[in-house]
């Protein structure tokens, strides 16, 4: 038979998930620098949970599962995969009034859309991701703003710009081109949403479609394309926007001094109007951050969300959140020669002699690996070259062998295979040379 993967998923390789795990704990490690703490979530939700959280658009992406009996034979659905790991979030600060706020947590794991598969968006994907629970202050969004590019910085990243906006702006600016309720006010934001994936002229005729002027949209564009530095946008729309506008352009100049302060440089945090984050839970600041090349979309987004978790307690709760796109990172890390080979991470092959010396072999094994170095036992019985063979093959540093003269002797032959050196050593000793050259090496 024929074997495909589903589109949309891909199988990760070691090569690739060595590199894969590399970014991860680089990753982790600055989340805990920060301050944040790990959580996981199930894999699934309850239907109800993750519906009505993301607009109509995010809805029809949630990969729902069936019910089982008679349910599914009817098509119907109680739990659905996750489509992020925010709501998750949500619900587990409603449920668990108990947490001690303001919580930080993180949390990288897999989340699942039926989107449509195409360079760097999968259908199966990682996010990492830090959350702000508990705190309205400007310094959270600035907090999670400045973890990104801490992220970016670590991993090697020299050329990117996190694009920062506020939804109150964009309520405004919804206002000015003719919106004059909280659904054309969104009709505004989705189509705003898709400006680089179809460009300013099909989402101009698209909100023409939808009912807006050429008068109302051309007053709009002059708000969302307000160029210059970051201080000269935030003072030119101070004199056009509403009170409630005027509240995110001061969020924004606070969220941006914090965030510099924080160590961001000023010229890798832009104000983007045209920046809307297509989620429907969002409430104030929102941001992404975009390479210049490869062109790949945005490698991480996130924004404050002080109403979601509302949704299920009847304490709401302020929260705010980024999220790193472990796909697209990785993406961009490959195409831009980032990533090293590399390798095995094995340091020592252990050869098998024969059966007289194999329970001297099989404690060898289990001293190196006790030790704390990464040890394969060769299993099957095999010529020597074949051994020796599969150590170069895979690139080991060392083979060891107990032969009837090692076993004898109480002793271990280890090969340096980098150097073609080979020594008759107690066991403990050969630990010791194996450790001693990989402290140099590093």
């Amino acid at each position: 038979m024929d074997v495909f993967l589903p589109r949309g998923t891909r199988d990760l390789l070691p090569e690739q998930m060595k590199n894969r795990l590399r970014v991860i704990e680089i990753v982790r490690g600055v989340f805990a620098r920060f301050g944040f703490e790990p959580l996981e979530t199930p894999a699934f939700e309850r239907i109800e949970t993750l519906t009505g959280k993301y607009g109509d658009e995010g809805d029809k992406l949630i990969y729902r599962i069936l019910k089982r009996g008679e349910g599914s034979d009817q098509g119907e659905s109680d739990l659905a995969l996750r489509y992020d790991l925010t709501v998750p979030l949500a619900r587990v600060m409603a449920m668990h009034p108990e947490i001690r706020l303001p919580f930080r947590r993180y949390q990288i794991q897999p989340v699942w859309r039926a989107d449509r598969p195409q360079k760097g968006r999968f259908r199966e994907f990682w996010q990492c991701d830090v959350d702000l629970v508990g705190s309205t202050s400007p310094l959270a969004d600035a907090e999670c703003v400045a973890v990104v590019d801490s992220c970016l910085k670590t991993l090697g990243f020299s050329k990117y710009t996190i694009r920062v906006n506020d939804r109150r702006i964009l309520a405004d600016m919804a206002r000015i081109a003719g919106a004059t309720n909280p659904k054309e006010e969104t009709s505004v934001l989705i189509a705003l949403d898709k400006l680089d994936k179809i460009g300013r002229d099909k989402v101009h005729a698209e909100l023409l479609g939808r009912g807006f002027v050429e008068a109302n949209l051309q007053a709009f564009w002059d708000v969302a394309e307000l160029s210059g530095d970051n201080d000269a946008i935030l003072h030119a729309l101070n004199t056009v926007l509403s009170e409630s506008g005027r509240q995110g352009v001061e969020v924004l100049r606070q969220l941006l001094q914090g965030a510099i302060a924080l160590g961001v440089a000023p010229a890798a945090i832009q104000i983007d109007l045209t920046l809307a984050r297509g989620l429907d839970y969002y409430t104030g600041p929102v941001f992404e951050t975009v390479v210049d090349e490869p062109k790949i979309g945005s490698i991480s987004g996130g924004g404050r969300y002080d109403e979601l978790i509302g949704m299920f307690s009847p304490t709401p709760l302020p929260a705010v959140g980024v999220s790193l796109g472990l796909e697209r990172l990785i993406t961009v890390m490959e195409e831009l020669g980032m990533l090293p080979s590399a390798g095995t991470a094995t340091e020592v092959l252990v050869a098998q002699w024969g059966a007289d010396t194999l329970p001297e072999t099989l404690d060898a094994a289990r001293r190196f690996r006790e030790a704390g170095i990464r040890t394969e036992l060769f299993t099957e019985p095999a010529k020597l070259a074949k051994q020796f063979k599969h150590a170069n093959a895979r690139g080991y540093r060392w083979l060891a062998l107990v032969g009837a003269d090692e076993k004898a002797a109480g002793t271990i032959s280890l090969k340096d295979l980098l150097r073609g050196e080979q020594s008759s050593l107690s066991i403990a000793d050969a630990i010791a040379a194996v450790q001693k050259a990989g402290t140099l090496d590093a």
